[in-house]
């Protein structure tokens, strides 16, 4: 019954207790994505966690931008794909992040955001 506001309002709250500020942001357009990434390498943006669903799987476009940025890029999935079809076994994604992150549901951003904070 959880929402994305709701698991982005625990974000902002976790964020702001430990000084950072953070952006969060959703489309289902691959397009809108790739230029959400490409602003990242301008704007100051120092990590990108991304869950970039059914696109881990295809795009290499996403993949692209995401080598683009000098940043830290955390790929974080709701379920576990490795219990999943074989086909969503491979992340273009994955090629680039710096750490993975599957299988914990909401609980998976809360953990990015925990090892980003603790590695200042």
């Amino acid at each position: 019954h959880e929402t994305l506001d709701d698991i982005n309002n625990r974000l902002f709250e976790k964020a702001a207790i430990n000084g950072w500020d953070i952006v969060c942001r959703q489309s289902n357009h691959e397009g809108e994505l790739i230029d959400a990434i490409q602003a990242a390498r301008t704007d100051g943006t120092d990590l990108i966690v991304i869950n970039p669903a059914a696109y881990s799987h295809t795009s290499v476009a996403i993949l692209d931008a995401l080598n683009a940025f000098d940043g830290t890029v955390i790929e974080v999935h709701l379920s576990n794909v490795h219990k999943r079809e074989s086909f969503r076994h491979h992340s273009y994604v994955s090629l680039r992040a710096d750490g993975v992150i599957a299988g914990l549901g909401s609980q998976g951003y809360h953990a990015a955001l925990d090892a980003v904070i603790r590695k200042g």
